[in-house]
Protein backbone atom coordinates (compact mmCIF):
# COMPACT_ATOMS: atom_id res chain seq x y z
CA UNK A 1 0.00 0.00 0.00
CA UNK A 2 1.59 3.41 -0.88
CA UNK A 3 0.08 6.17 1.34
CA UNK A 4 0.81 10.09 -0.40
CA UNK A 5 1.80 12.90 1.07
CA UNK A 6 -0.20 15.84 0.38
CA UNK A 7 -0.58 17.14 -2.94
CA UNK A 8 2.35 19.14 -4.50
CA UNK A 9 0.87 22.20 -4.43
CA UNK A 10 -0.27 22.17 -0.27
CA UNK A 11 2.35 22.30 2.43
CA UNK A 12 1.05 18.43 3.61
CA UNK A 13 -0.56 17.11 6.60
CA UNK A 14 2.13 19.07 9.13
CA UNK A 15 0.50 22.09 8.05
CA UNK A 16 4.26 23.84 7.65
CA UNK A 17 4.59 25.59 4.84
CA UNK A 18 8.55 26.18 4.75
CA UNK A 19 10.78 23.11 4.18
CA UNK A 20 12.68 21.50 6.84
CA UNK A 21 16.64 23.71 6.81
CA UNK A 22 19.12 22.81 8.60
CA UNK A 23 19.55 26.11 9.78
CA UNK A 24 16.03 25.27 11.86
CA UNK A 25 18.59 23.05 13.99
CA UNK A 26 20.55 25.87 16.16
CA UNK A 27 22.16 25.92 19.99
CA UNK A 28 24.26 23.38 21.85
CA UNK A 29 23.35 20.80 20.86
CA UNK A 30 21.59 21.71 17.68
CA UNK A 31 19.32 19.24 17.41
CA UNK A 32 17.64 20.14 21.11
CA UNK A 33 15.80 22.81 20.77
CA UNK A 34 13.89 21.63 17.45
CA UNK A 35 13.11 18.26 18.84
CA UNK A 36 11.39 19.82 21.61
CA UNK A 37 9.95 22.32 19.60
CA UNK A 38 8.53 19.16 17.44
CA UNK A 39 7.37 16.99 20.80
CA UNK A 40 5.35 19.94 22.20
CA UNK A 41 3.35 20.11 18.29
CA UNK A 42 2.71 16.31 18.87
CA UNK A 43 1.52 16.99 22.45
CA UNK A 44 -0.68 19.93 20.82
CA UNK A 45 -1.98 18.00 17.81
CA UNK A 46 -2.92 15.17 20.62
CA UNK A 47 -0.84 12.30 18.94
CA UNK A 48 -1.41 9.23 20.75
CA UNK A 49 1.49 8.48 23.61
CA UNK A 50 3.34 11.64 21.59
CA UNK A 51 6.78 10.45 23.74
CA UNK A 52 6.82 6.94 22.59
CA UNK A 53 9.82 5.54 20.75
CA UNK A 54 10.90 2.73 18.62
CA UNK A 55 14.03 1.61 20.73
CA UNK A 56 16.26 -0.82 18.95
CA UNK A 57 19.16 -2.75 20.22
CA UNK A 58 21.37 -5.55 19.48
CA UNK A 59 22.07 -8.35 21.50
CA UNK A 60 25.00 -10.40 22.30
CA UNK A 61 24.87 -12.53 19.16
CA UNK A 62 24.07 -9.79 16.81
CA UNK A 63 20.80 -10.00 16.58
CA UNK A 64 18.46 -6.58 16.45
CA UNK A 65 15.45 -6.51 18.03
CA UNK A 66 13.24 -3.18 18.14
CA UNK A 67 10.13 -1.95 20.65
CA UNK A 68 7.91 0.76 21.93
CA UNK A 69 9.18 2.30 25.48
CA UNK A 70 8.20 5.89 26.64
CA UNK A 71 10.55 8.49 26.42
CA UNK A 72 11.32 10.02 30.08
CA UNK A 73 13.44 13.15 29.32
CA UNK A 74 15.04 14.81 26.45
CA UNK A 75 18.13 17.53 27.76
CA UNK A 76 21.41 18.28 26.46
CA UNK A 77 22.29 14.92 27.93
CA UNK A 78 20.32 12.46 26.11
CA UNK A 79 17.24 10.76 25.63
CA UNK A 80 16.01 8.92 28.75
CA UNK A 81 13.98 5.94 28.84
CA UNK A 82 13.38 2.70 32.35
CA UNK A 83 13.24 -0.54 32.14
CA UNK A 84 14.34 -3.82 33.89
CA UNK A 85 18.40 -4.11 33.55
CA UNK A 86 17.39 -7.94 32.92
CA UNK A 87 14.64 -7.83 30.41
CA UNK A 88 15.70 -8.21 27.03
CA UNK A 89 17.06 -4.82 26.28
CA UNK A 90 18.55 -4.66 29.46
CA UNK A 91 20.52 -7.53 28.51
CA UNK A 92 20.93 -6.74 24.99
CA UNK A 93 22.62 -3.44 26.13
CA UNK A 94 24.80 -4.82 28.61
CA UNK A 95 26.74 -6.96 26.05
CA UNK A 96 26.19 -3.51 23.76
CA UNK A 97 25.74 -0.41 25.02
CA UNK A 98 24.51 1.27 21.36
CA UNK A 99 20.87 2.13 20.22
CA UNK A 100 18.81 3.70 18.23
CA UNK A 101 15.25 5.35 19.06
CA UNK A 102 12.52 7.15 16.38
CA UNK A 103 9.78 9.04 17.52
CA UNK A 104 7.16 8.23 14.37
CA UNK A 105 4.97 11.42 14.23
CA UNK A 106 3.56 9.84 11.20
CA UNK A 107 -0.23 11.98 11.65
CA UNK A 108 2.19 15.19 11.25
CA UNK A 109 4.18 14.04 8.50
CA UNK A 110 7.64 14.11 10.77
CA UNK A 111 9.82 11.65 12.13
CA UNK A 112 13.24 12.03 14.52
CA UNK A 113 15.86 9.09 14.75
CA UNK A 114 18.36 9.47 17.60
CA UNK A 115 21.47 6.59 17.65
CA UNK A 116 24.40 6.82 20.19
CA UNK A 117 26.09 5.59 22.91
CA UNK A 118 23.80 4.31 25.75
CA UNK A 119 24.54 4.54 29.75
CA UNK A 120 22.60 3.85 33.08
CA UNK A 121 21.46 7.13 34.96
CA UNK A 122 22.55 7.94 38.24
CA UNK A 123 20.55 5.60 40.76
CA UNK A 124 19.34 9.13 42.37
CA UNK A 125 17.66 9.98 38.85
CA UNK A 126 16.03 6.32 38.85
CA UNK A 127 14.92 6.66 42.87
CA UNK A 128 13.04 10.52 41.88
CA UNK A 129 11.40 9.11 38.64
CA UNK A 130 10.65 5.82 40.70
CA UNK A 131 8.50 8.16 43.35
CA UNK A 132 6.57 9.83 40.79
CA UNK A 133 5.52 7.04 39.27
CA UNK A 134 1.66 5.54 40.48
CA UNK A 135 1.65 3.15 43.21
CA UNK A 136 -0.37 0.48 40.78
CA UNK A 137 3.23 0.56 38.26
CA UNK A 138 5.81 0.40 41.34
CA UNK A 139 4.26 -3.06 42.26
CA UNK A 140 3.97 -3.70 38.79
CA UNK A 141 7.58 -2.74 38.29
CA UNK A 142 8.75 -5.02 41.11
CA UNK A 143 6.38 -7.92 40.37
CA UNK A 144 7.43 -8.35 36.81
CA UNK A 145 10.74 -10.40 35.90
CA UNK A 146 10.10 -8.72 32.86
CA UNK A 147 11.22 -10.70 30.12
CA UNK A 148 10.87 -13.60 31.68
CA UNK A 149 8.29 -16.69 30.74
CA UNK A 150 5.32 -17.53 32.65
CA UNK A 151 2.62 -19.81 33.12
CA UNK A 152 -0.84 -17.56 32.39
CA UNK A 153 -2.18 -14.43 33.03
CA UNK A 154 -3.56 -15.63 36.20
CA UNK A 155 0.28 -16.46 37.73
CA UNK A 156 1.10 -12.94 36.74
CA UNK A 157 -1.71 -11.67 38.57
CA UNK A 158 -0.90 -13.38 41.68
CA UNK A 159 2.39 -12.36 41.73
CA UNK A 160 1.44 -8.30 41.31
CA UNK A 161 -1.11 -9.39 44.26
CA UNK A 162 1.83 -10.40 46.46
CA UNK A 163 3.45 -7.65 45.91
CA UNK A 164 0.81 -5.57 47.00
CA UNK A 165 0.48 -7.42 50.21
CA UNK A 166 4.16 -6.88 50.99
CA UNK A 167 3.62 -3.39 50.84
CA UNK A 168 0.61 -2.74 52.45
CA UNK A 169 -2.42 -3.12 49.61
CA UNK A 170 -2.76 -1.32 46.39
CA UNK A 171 -3.40 1.96 47.53
CA UNK A 172 -0.90 4.04 50.39
CA UNK A 173 -2.22 5.18 53.28
CA UNK A 174 -3.91 2.37 54.91
CA UNK A 175 -3.23 0.77 57.85
CA UNK A 176 -0.24 -0.77 57.07
CA UNK A 177 0.72 0.46 53.70
CA UNK A 178 4.16 1.55 53.13
CA UNK A 179 5.89 3.01 50.08
CA UNK A 180 7.18 1.03 47.48
CA UNK A 181 11.23 1.14 46.51
CA UNK A 182 12.26 1.04 43.00
CA UNK A 183 13.58 -2.73 43.02
CA UNK A 184 17.44 -3.42 41.96
CA UNK A 185 16.71 -5.08 39.15
CA UNK A 186 15.17 -1.73 37.42
CA UNK A 187 16.21 1.75 36.16
CA UNK A 188 17.37 4.63 33.74
CA UNK A 189 19.23 4.38 30.67
CA UNK A 190 20.43 7.50 29.12
CA UNK A 191 21.20 7.41 24.86
CA UNK A 192 23.76 9.66 24.54
CA UNK A 193 22.87 10.89 20.82
CA UNK A 194 26.08 11.03 18.40
CA UNK A 195 23.36 11.70 15.24
CA UNK A 196 19.93 12.92 15.46
CA UNK A 197 18.21 13.40 12.26
CA UNK A 198 14.74 15.15 11.39
CA UNK A 199 12.20 13.77 8.70
CA UNK A 200 9.34 16.34 7.31
CA UNK A 201 7.43 14.19 4.63
CA UNK A 202 6.64 16.24 1.50
CA UNK A 203 4.67 15.85 -1.75
CA UNK A 204 6.06 12.77 -4.13
CA UNK A 205 7.98 11.47 -1.65
CA UNK A 206 10.56 14.47 -2.37
CA UNK A 207 11.17 14.40 1.76
CA UNK A 208 13.52 16.34 3.56
CA UNK A 209 15.74 15.11 5.78
CA UNK A 210 18.28 17.45 7.91
CA UNK A 211 21.16 15.57 10.31
CA UNK A 212 23.10 16.96 13.21
CA UNK A 213 26.32 14.74 13.80
CA UNK A 214 28.70 14.65 16.35
CA UNK A 215 31.92 14.10 14.56
CA UNK A 216 35.63 14.95 16.57
CA UNK A 217 33.95 16.38 19.35
CA UNK A 218 31.58 18.98 17.32
CA UNK A 219 28.31 19.16 16.07
CA UNK A 220 28.00 19.04 12.13
CA UNK A 221 24.56 19.70 10.49
CA UNK A 222 23.91 19.11 6.78
CA UNK A 223 21.55 18.07 4.67
CA UNK A 224 20.58 14.50 3.21
CA UNK A 225 18.54 12.85 0.21
CA UNK A 226 15.49 11.66 0.57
Amino acid sequence: MRVGYGAASTAGADGVAEHLDPSWLTGDPPWLALFAAWLAEAIAAQIPEPNAMVLGTVDADGIPATRTVLCKGATADGVEFYTGYDSAKGRALAANPVASVTFPWIALERQVHVRGRVVKVDPAETAAYWNHRPRGSQLSGRASQQSQPIGSRADLEAAAAAVADEFGGAEFGGEGSVRVPPPEHWGGYRLVPSRVEFWQGRADRLHNRVVAELIDGGWVVGRLQP
